[in-house]
C-alpha cells in the first residue's frame, strides 16, 4: 500500500486539525503505510520537513486532544507555486520528493489559495501521467469559498464572534453616558464573519445596533451621523465592521489612517485598522460621545474552547471523505458541503472539480444585506453552523492541547 502525505496551509482555524485527525483516521482506516505530515506545508515539504504521523498519533486520546487544539498543528505557510509553463523547476523537485517517500495520496487543507496549490499539482501530474491523487481538503473562517455550502472553522468563528459580541454588549451598557464601541472583524472582501455578529440577538441581548460588510459601500459622513444620533437617543451603541469594509472609490477605510500598507505573497493587502480609524473621527468629530474600538483579530480563528460541535464533526468528516475520494480515484479534486435539509438541519459532502474553487470567492448575497445590518435570511442561514459544544479535556482548570 502506498503512502499519504497530508498538509496545513494558510490561516488557521479552530477546527483544521479536526480535518488533519479525519484525514490519519481515514488512512489508517484503509490501511495506509506510512501517514506523513509536511511542516509548515508545501514550503516545509521542499525542505524534506515531515514527520510520521503514525508515531504522533498514536492512540484515541492524541486524536480527540488534536481536535480540540487550536491553530495547525503541523504549522502552516502562505507559499504561492509558480505558473508551471513558466516555471517547471519546483514542480520537478516536487514530483522527486513524493517518489522518495512512495507517496500516492497528497491531501491539502485550506482555503482558496491552498486550492490553487492543489489545481496546479495535479494539473502538472496528469501532463507527467502521475499516478499520485492531489485532494483539496477546504477550510476557512471567511466562508469565502465557492460552491460548498459553508466552510469548515466559519462556524466555530461564528460562534466565537456572535457570544463576543454579546458580551460586549453587555459591558457596553452599564454607564449612562453616550459612548460607542466598534468591533472591527476580520474579513477581506467577504462579510460573513462580521455578518455572524447578528446571531448576538436575541431575547436576552439586544446584540449590535449597526454591522457593515464589504459587500456594500461604506459611506463615512452616513455612519458618523447615524451613530450620532442613536447615541444621544440610546446611551451605548455597539457596531460590528467587517476590517474590509470599503469607500465608494475602492479604497479600505483602513487605508485612509494607515496609508499604503504591504501584501502578502498571493498579492492580498494587508488589512487592519479601520475600527481605529473610526474610533478616531468619532472623537474628533463627534464631541461628547465616548467611543473605543476592539480588533477580534486572531482570537476569531483560534478560540477552540467555544468551538461548534457541528462544525468539529463536519471538519472531522470532510477530511476524512477527502481520503475515500483519493482511494476511489479521483484527483483535481476537493470534497464541499452540500445542505439538503434546513429543519432538520442537514449537510451531505460532495465533490468537485478543484477549478470549481480556487481563486474563486463567494460574497454575501446583497439581498441579505440592509442599511447598515443584515436580514434574517443570513442568521438563518449561520445559526445552524453553530450548534452543540465539544466536551473538553481539562487540567489544572485550562483546556489541554497536543504539543507539536
Amino acid at each position: 500500500m502506498a503512502n499519504l502525505i497530508v498538509g496545513q496551509s494558510g490561516g488557521p482555524t479552530a477546527v483544521i486539525n479536526s480535518s488533519l485527525a479525519g484525514v490519519f483516521s481515514a488512512a489508517r482506516k484503509l490501511g495506509v503505510q506510512k501517514i506523513y505530515g509536511m511542516k509548515n506545508g508545501i514550503k516545509g515539504f521542499l525542505r524534506d520537513d515531515n514527520i510520521d504521523l503514525s508515531s504522533v498519533f498514536d492512540s484515541d486520546e492524541k486524536i480527540n486532544l488534536l481536535k480540540q487544539t487550536p491553530a495547525s498543528y503541523l504549522g502552516s505557510c502562505r507559499y504561492k507555486l509558480p505558473d508551471a509553463s513558466a516555471d517547471s523547476e519546483v514542480y520537478g523537485q516536487i514530483f522527486d520528493k513524493l517518489a522518495k517517500l512512495d507517496v500516492k495520496y497528497f491531501l491539502y487543507i485550506g482555503g482558496n489559495d491552498s486550492m490553487d496549490t492543489i489545481k496546479k499539482l495535479s494539473d502538472y501530474g496528469k501532463k507527467l501521467g502521475s499516478e499520485i491523487r492531489f485532494m483539496g481538503v477546504p477550510k476557512t473562517i471567511d466562508n469565502d469559498l465557492a460552491v460548498t455550502d459553508h466552510s469548515p472553522g466559519f462556524g466555530s468563528a461564528a460562534k466565537f464572534i456572535a457570544t463576543a459580541v454579546r458580551e460586549l454588549v453587555c459591558d457596553c451598557r452599564i454607564y449612562d453616558v453616550p459612548a460607542v464601541t466598534i468591533i472591527e472583524i476580520m474579513g477581506r472582501n467577504a462579510g460573513w464573519l462580521a455578518a455572524s455578529a447578528a446571531l448576538a440577538k436575541s431575547d436576552d441581548c439586544e446584540g449590535a445596533d449597526f454591522i457593515y460588510l464589504p459587500e456594500t459601500v461604506f459611506d463615512v459622513d452616513s455612519f458618523l451621523s447615524k451613530v450620532e444620533n442613536l447615541a444621544r437617543k440610546k446611551g451605548s451603541v455597539v457596531v460590528a465592521v467587517s476590517e474590509g469594509i470599503k469607500l465608494a472609490d475602492g479604497r479600505f477605510v483602513c487605508e485612509l489612517a494607515a496609508g499604503e500598507g504591504g501584501e502578502d505573497v498571493f498579492g492580498h493587502r494587508l488589512l487592519s485598522g479601520a475600527g481605529k480609524y473610526l474610533e478616531n473621527r468619532i472623537k474628533t468629530d463627534l464631541p461628547g460621545i465616548k467611543c473605543r474600538s476592539i480588533e477580534l483579530s486572531t482570537l476569531q480563528r483560534c478560540a477552540s474552547h467555544i468551538a461548534s460541535r457541528t462544525d468539529v464533526d463536519e471538519a472531522f468528516m470532510v477530511g476524512y471523505e477527502s481520503v475515500k475520494a483519493a482511494f476511489n480515484g479521483e484527483t483535481g479534486r476537493v470534497a464541499y458541503f452540500e445542505r439538503t435539509s434546513e429543519n432538520p438541519y442537514r449537510c451531505e459532502i460532495r465533490i468537485c472539480d478543484v477549478s470549481e474553487i480556487a481563486n474563486i470567492e463567494k460574497k454575501v448575497p446583497t439581498e441579505w444585506i440592509c442599511d447598515g445590518y443584515v436580514t434574517d435570511k443570513i442568521v438563518d442561514y449561520i445559526r445552524p453552523l453553530i450548534q452543540g459544544e465539544i466536551p473538553l479535556a481539562f487540567s489544572n482548570g485550562l483546556p489541554r492541547l497536543l504539543k507539536p
